[in-house]
């Protein structure tokens, strides 16, 4: 999945309400900081190439499973 990083705020917020997880959650499923991923939905930072790495594949794993369904699909 490509991600548009100004789209990234509002990405992580929909990946986290279809899923219906926190953002610790969300965070322990990525293996970094609650703050990580609210900075990411704040706009206040972006992942690092491992932490974006670790997103996409999280995202397309979910979509595999067909609990994630994103505008524009998984690339």
């Amino acid at each position: 999945m490509a991600i548009d990083e100004h789209n990234l705020p509002e990405l992580v917020k929909e990946v986290r309400r279809q899923l219906r997880l926190s953002q610790e959650d969300l965070a322990r499923e990525l293996g970094v900081s609650f703050a990580t991923v609210n900075r990411w939905e704040n706009g206040k930072s972006k992942p690092s190439k491992l932490a974006r790495a670790q997103f996409d594949s999280y995202c397309a794993k979910m979509t595999r499973q067909r609990r994630l369904m994103l505008p524009g699909g998984v690339k």
